[in-house]
């Protein structure tokens, strides 16, 4: 829409285009061959596993997560234990018993807080 803009990107710069002359690639590796596997599959590194510290919503919840990372279960539970106890439910014993990076739980327990539900009694209700 703007007729000076499409002047600038359409208008050549003879200093750019002399710096673009001097440039020189050289390639100096042969051209790699790949080998057809004919349906070979290479190992795949086993992703290390551990089983999941369920609570009483374990139905709901996977068994088994990867190192380093914890189940949505998981983080209800790490979230509300370190809301109710933080004395006890450090970040470093959560990254110890959860095998956690601890930054990564210093950012979790930063970021993500769980809320409250609040009841307003019956005699309040009215006045909001």
């Amino acid at each position: 829409d703007h007729p000076e803009i499409q002047e600038e990107i359409h208008r050549k710069d003879d200093r750019l285009l002399t710096l673009l002359k001097d440039v020189y690639v050289e390639s100096r590796d042969s051209p790699v061959r790949v080998k057809d596997g004919g349906g070979e599959h290479l190992p795949c590194k086993q992703e290390e596993k551990r089983l999941t510290k369920l609570g009483h919503m374990g139905d709901l919840d996977v068994q088994k997560v990867p190192k380093g990372k914890i189940s949505i279960v998981e983080a209800l539970t790490v979230l509300n234990n370190h809301k109710l106890h933080p004395q006890i439910w450090t970040a470093e014993k959560i990254a110890v018993e959860y095998s956690l990076e601890l930054k990564e739980v210093n950012s979790l327990l930063e970021f993500f807080i769980p809320f409250a539900v609040q009841e307003f009694p019956k005699e309040t209700k009215k006045a909001i």
